[in-house]
């Protein structure tokens, strides 16, 4: 044990030379530093330190000015002691210039983790937040492997923050979807950043780096935490530099406008509107109509026990008042239209042979005009206007750049293959069935056998899209662009024999799979870029759900094989893509066939393959329009036939009769064809299998009106056959007339139309409606009459050689429909109670049609389009239920913008100086409300990416011409660019080296090289020395979308957005004095593959409305002038016409028809087809002589009502029947159920509505057209009815 002895006084001196010695000792043991210069290179060609634990060392000058460059602010206070040499500081330069290329664009998130660098590797104080935790050793020369760095969590945090929104305006994505390893941006954080740039697995990170959090408040006794000062993104690092854009830091957007609710369905009461009004409506009308029928009116007529009395006007009657200026001109025209059409019947009847050969020979003379004719089945040119905005931008966009690719995709769906669970030492990873090693095989066979199609000698590697091939040169099939699974393998099959273990799970091929679908452009394919997930995968997504970034890509139970396609203006220059996309579909049709996996479902299609199925549907249906039509004729040539007698059925019947009159509806078609054949107006196959129907309809009413009464009619004593049949063309011409002239003023004015499809049926139609009604009365009735010598000489139906027996005495009698008609269903229809009924009952089928057609979907699904049959119909279903990404858009730029001056730079890009509400801007914000604009991402930008190029010193050329150099040419000097105050090329460079940029293919070492992306994005013309541009676009991508509502909406909001830009466009220039005429040539315009074909979406129902207003007025006005100025007349044919329109739109909803150009086709015909069930009526009751409206309306129905029973309802009803059986979906939608609907609704309206309609609202009375009557000569009463 030792004992403790007190402490003796000790002398100053010593003391302070015991001081001196131990702060000697301790300044020789101090380490400030971990490392000092480079030992060691290795496999990846990266250096690594020399451990070393003394103090700083004094850096050279040189080093120093390295210094300067990205580690300025460790110069302060003159400290020139560093942890670091030159070449260490030369290799921090080189290494952040690769992270720079990217986050450069945002001067604060730069800077902030440029300083964590620059501390680390000079700190003179490394020991403080450092130590090396391994080393190893070439050659004896020791190096270190791994350090420990350790940093506050408010320092990662905050340089994370301020980094996160950075954008590659290339990709549309975000810095952190390249710089966070595994994860892309959205699963990102601070940790995981950090960890990624400090993983020595990396090819990036030359030694591991393992970042050791602390919190602010915590201590440690060993460490202190490196905690660097950090800029948020809005504010300016220095006086030199600006804050971040709005597109690379949220925080300096501009605040708009809270984001407007969505709106709210128009509701009273929480009941639908449209139902509360039209209820009101209906309630009060109903009240109104009951009140005045039951209160205000008396009438003998108006009992229960109605009855036609037929009593006529008397003579005192038809005197007893004065007439008026329109009664008068209403007697005279129709006195002189019927003696016209009785002369002309009369000539015609008496001539029948010259009339037939002169009519064959006009007919065939204008036949032949088919043979000029021009069948158009582009539905570009059928349903998009050559003049409408969507059609002129893609024009212009074919033009000016390169039409969209074209492409060939296959849809490849596992079935009865489960899903795999693979353990990992992150846990347990689902993955869909698509991941199955043998299904992978099975994809990449069928992907080699596509790339090997031989097409006479065409290629796949011959006409595809390569963007990383220069001009001219040969293409490697490698190099063509195709978005596959495989892609992130690169075609390497042995690839899925990867195997390894870590912590005592397997690693296999579906962990690197994972790691490229975290981050694709980790794993590029062959052609040189990523493959998208979102493309290459499908049925990941629940229905209804949007990309976002936790979107789990791995669950995807459908693979996507996309081949992408040149495409040309010019049609001659795509003829070999279309012999081998024929070819692709032989093979495709073949493979699905034959070899196609159990476990497989397959869908394909190619760019050529929806024209291909359309051609295709219009021909595999023509069967069943030739057995509708030929049921409509064996009905038209039985049913006009007037057979009293069994014995006499040969001789009564009127078989030829009927069929010449089939001819003749054939012939107005033929020529209705032909004489646009040689106009030059092209056809469509709407024409071909729409018309006849249409004049079959409208014809053969004619014809039974006119036969029917020939065979109701006694001729007069002394009157021969050609006499009284010119006396029966008198009666019934004005009413002939009247409907043809009003269905054919109606397609007329419906070819105002801008859609082709319904310019051109509308005027086919309105020619062959005119040419069938000349036909009508000049060959019919010389066909007619030559039937009825055939009949009256005994001769038999179609054997007319044939002479039957002296017939008998047969007395006329009325045919059963007619009796049925005149004795029950008109007393019955006539009474007070009935009338009153069908009041009501179509006055609420009404209101309830108003009320629910505005909810009548707009658009066609493009699955109806395809036959059931089709390839085509199976892809559409497939893409329904895989489709994961939205189309692109191009938001293209034309016009005088001078992109050499930096002032009009700034209106257009999105980073440093540029303007709060630039073009880029606008769209970059546009994407962060895509609920509602439907912008999934913001717009590459390659005027960004060219200011950064320029920047990153990735600009060569050659030595002996100055020509572009590709960057990676070693032998190439670098581009003196010089800069302006914004750091961007001056005016001369930024003309001279922007040529150099859309040639420099992008890697690693110069990210923002732009001949991949933009190698078409901007069309330029060099003029005296002067570069100048003429149009550049932005690509960005709409949402997902899938229903015909998505894609009209999306471009609905897309030219918003783009009328947003242009006008700020516009108001700048002008503002910066830039006159006005060159202002305003300023434009930026979306475009779509898709817009032109739903841009009529946008304008539906206005084009409707419009289309039905037209029809209606014309017919009012036809029928106004050719009924005598009876505007009663005029106006109960146009009420009744409306209401049969109203009513088929309320029957569209109720039976899923949705509105488009198809549809609207269709309630045209409507219109024409209508009438035919009013017109005839109303005509009838205007000349009808008996005394009230009601006996008017009795007397009219049971002359006219057998005739258009029987004339259209039942001959159209026969044939539409057939079209239920048609293969094509359309047919089965647009055609079947709209026609049914037209003849079901319109019959119950003509014999239904109308008559009850006229015996309350019927024009009064004329004075002088009874006076006319009754001066008249012998009267003989004409009845209008069918033999049944």
């Amino acid at each position: 044990m030792i004992s403790r002895t007190p402490p003796r006084s000790t002398p100053f001196g010593v003391h302070i030379l015991f001081a001196a010695v131990l702060f000697t000792l301790i300044q020789s043991s101090k380490q400030d530093c971990i490392w000092y210069g480079v030992c060691n290179t290795n496999a990846f060609q990266h250096s690594q330190n020399c451990p070393y634990n003394g103090t700083a060392k004094e850096m050279p000058s040189d080093g120093l000015d390295l210094m300067k460059h990205r580690c300025g602010y460790l110069l302060e206070n003159s400290n020139n002691k560093f942890c670091c040499d030159k070449t260490q500081v030369e290799l921090l330069n080189k290494n952040v210039e690769l992270a720079g290329h990217i986050l450069d664009r945002c001067p604060s998130c730069i800077e902030n983790l440029v300083r964590h660098i620059c501390q680390f590797t000079c700190s003179p104080h490394q020991s403080e937040f450092m130590r090396v935790v391994a080393t190893d050793k070439n050659k004896d020369v020791e190096y270190i492997t791994s350090v420990d760095l350790h940093v506050s969590t408010e320092y990662v945090n905050k340089t994370y923050k301020s980094c996160s929104q950075v954008s590659v305006p290339q990709t549309g994505q975000l810095a952190f979807d390249l710089m966070c390893g595994a994860y892309p941006a959205s699963r990102c954080n601070p940790t995981k950043w950090f960890n990624f740039m400090g993983d020595a697995t990396s090819p990036y990170v030359p030694f591991q780096i393992t970042y050791i959090q602390h919190e602010p408040n915590s201590k440690s006794d060993e460490f202190k935490p490196l905690n660097v000062t950090t800029v948020p993104c809005n504010q300016a690092v220095n006086s030199k530099l600006p804050a971040c854009s709005c597109t690379d830091c949220d925080l300096s957007c501009p605040q708009g406008p809270p984001e407007p609710p969505p709106p709210e369905p128009f509701k009273i009461g929480g009941l639908d509107a449209y139902f509360v009004i039209m209820a009101a409506v209906f309630i009060v009308g109903v009240l109104v109509f009951l009140m005045g029928s039951f209160l205000f009116t008396q009438g003998s007529s108006l009992d229960e026990n109605f009855q036609i009395d037929g009593n006529d006007v008397s003579d005192e009657m038809a005197y007893g008042e004065s007439d008026t200026y329109f009664d008068k001109l209403g007697a005279q025209t129709e006195y002189f239209l019927e003696s016209f059409f009785t002369k002309w019947g009369t000539f015609f009847a008496s001539n029948p042979g010259m009339t037939l050969v002169a009519g064959t020979a006009l007919v065939a003379v204008l036949g032949y005009g088919i043979s000029c004719i021009e069948i158009t089945t582009d539905p570009v040119k059928l349903w998009a206007s050559p003049n409408s905005k969507s059609r002129l931008e893609r024009e212009f966009f074919d033009t000016k750049f390169s039409p969209f690719y074209r492409l060939e995709q296959i849809i490849i769906k596992a079935v009865n293959l489960p899903q795999i669970v693979h353990n990992t030492s992150n846990g347990p990873y689902t993955f869909g069935p698509v991941f199955d090693r043998d299904f992978l095989s099975e994809v990449l066979n069928l992907q080699e056998s596509i790339r090997n199609i031989n097409a006479n000698g065409t290629m796949l590697k011959d006409i595809c899209f390569a963007p990383l091939s220069d001009d001219g040169s040969e293409i490697e099939v490698s190099q063509c662009v195709v978005q596959s699974i495989w892609g992130y393998f690169g075609d390497d099959p042995t690839r899925l024999d990867d195997h390894d273990e870590e912590n005592g799970f397997n690693v296999t091929y579906l962990d690197g799979l994972y790691a490229c679908i975290s981050n694709p452009y980790l794993c590029l394919a062959p052609y040189g870029g990523p493959v998208d997930p979102a493309i290459a995968f499908g049925g990941f997504l629940p229905p209804g759900d949007q990309l976002t970034g936790s979107t789990k890509y791995e669950l995807a139970n459908a693979l996507i094989l996309t081949f992408l396609v040149k495409n040309h203006h010019n049609k001659t220059d795509i003829q070999p893509a279309l012999k081998w996309e024929k070819k692709f579909i032989e093979f495709m049709a073949n493979y699905t066939k034959n070899n196609k996996s159990e476990y497989m479902d397959i869908a394909f299609t190619s760019e050529r393959s929806i024209e291909d199925e359309l051609n295709r549907e219009s021909q595999s249906d023509v069967l069943t329009i030739l057995v509708s039509y030929l049921i409509m004729f064996l009905y038209i040539a039985i049913s006009l036939g007037h057979v009293k007698e069994f014995k006499r059925v040969f001789i009564d019947s009127k078989i030829t009769l009927g069929i010449g009159g089939v001819i003749i509806v054939l012939a107005s078609v033929v020529s209705s064809v032909g004489i646009f054949g040689y106009v030059g107006l092209p056809a469509t196959l709407i024409i071909v299998e729409v018309i006849p129907f249409l004049v079959l309809a409208v014809g053969v009413d004619n014809i039974f009106i006119l036969v029917q009464t020939h065979q109701r009619d006694q001729r007069k004593p002394n009157e021969t056959l050609e006499q009284q049949i010119g006396r029966i063309l008198g009666r019934v011409g004005p009413s002939m007339l009247l409907t043809s002239l009003s269905e054919s003023f109606c397609f007329f004015l419906g070819g105002l139309s801008d859609m082709p499809a319904v310019r051109a049926f509308a005027l086919y139609a309105g020619v062959a409606l005119i040419i069938d009604f000349l036909l009508q009365i000049t060959c019919f009735v010389s066909l007619f009459t030559l039937d009825t010598k055939r009949k009256e000489e005994n001769r038999m139906d179609i054997c007319c050689f044939v002479k039957g027996k002296k017939p008998d005495s047969v007395t006329n009698s009325e045919g059963l429909l007619y009796k049925f008609f005149s004795s029950v269903y008109v007393p019955f229809l006539m009474k007070k109670v009935i009338r009153v009924s069908v009041m009501v009952i179509f006055f609420a089928w009404l209101c309830f049609s108003i009320a629910i057609a505005p909810k009548i979907d707009i658009g066609l699904d493009q699955e109806l389009a395809m036959p059931q049959d089709s390839f085509v119909l199976h892809y559409f279903q497939s893409l329904n239920e895989n489709l994961n990404i939205g189309p692109p858009v191009y938001f293209v730029l034309k016009g005088d913008l001078v992109y050499t001056n930096s002032t009009d730079q700034n209106l257009v890009c999105a980073g440093q100086y540029c303007n709060d509400d630039s073009l880029l801007t606008q769209i970059y914000l546009a994407s962060r409300h895509s609920n509602q604009t439907y912008i999934a991402r913001p717009a590459s930008s390659w005027i960004d990416d060219y200011f950064d190029w320029a920047s990153a010193s990735c600009c060569k050329y050659r030595k002996d011409t100055g020509d572009f150099c590709p960057h990676q040419d070693t032998s190439c000097p670098k581009c003196n660019i010089t800069q302006n105050s914004l750091q961007r090329p001056d005016n001369k460079a930024f003309e001279k080296y922007l040529p150099f940029f859309l040639k420099d293919n992008p890697d690693d070492q110069c990210a923002k090289a732009g001949h991949a992306a933009y190698g078409g994005a901007v069309r330029y013309s060099n003029s005296h020395d002067r570069l100048q541009i003429e149009s550049s676009y932005f690509m960005a991508y709409h949402t997902i979308l899938k229903s015909s509502a998505d894609y009209f909406l999306a471009l609905e909001s897309a030219r918003k957005i783009s009328a947003n830009i242009t006008q700020m466009l516009q108001g700048r220039l002008m503002s910066n004095g830039v006159p006005m005429q060159s202002a305003l040539t300023v434009e930026v315009f979306p475009y779509s593959v898709f817009y032109v074909f739903y841009e009529q979406y946008l304008t539906m129902w206005s084009d409707t409305l419009q289309s039905m207003g037209i029809s209606v007025l014309s017919i009012f006005v036809v029928t106004f002038v050719l009924m005598g100025f009876d505007v009663h007349s005029a106006l109960v044919v146009v009420i009744t016409i409306t209401m049969i329109v109203v009513n088929l739109g309320g029957l569209m909803y109720y039976w899923n028809i949705s509105l488009n150009a198809v549809s609207l086709v269709n309630l045209v015909m409507a219109v024409g087809i209508s009438v035919e069930f009013c017109s005839h009526l109303v005509h009838s009751f205007a000349i009808s002589k008996s005394v009230s409206q009601i006996d008017r309306a009795a007397d009219s129905l049971s002359k006219m009502g057998s005739s258009i029973f029987s004339g259209i309802t039942l001959t159209k009803f026969a044939g539409i029947l057939v079209l239920a059986f048609a293969k094509s979906q359309i047919f089965q939608v647009f055609y079947f159920r709209m026609y049914l609907g037209i003849v079901v609704i319109g019959a119950a309206h003509g014999l239904i509505f109308l008559p009850v309609l006229l015996s309350y609202i019927g024009a009064p009375v004329s004075n002088a057209r009874l006076r006319y009557h009754s001066q008249a000569t012998v009267e003989h009463e004409t009845a209008l009815a069918g033999i049944l």
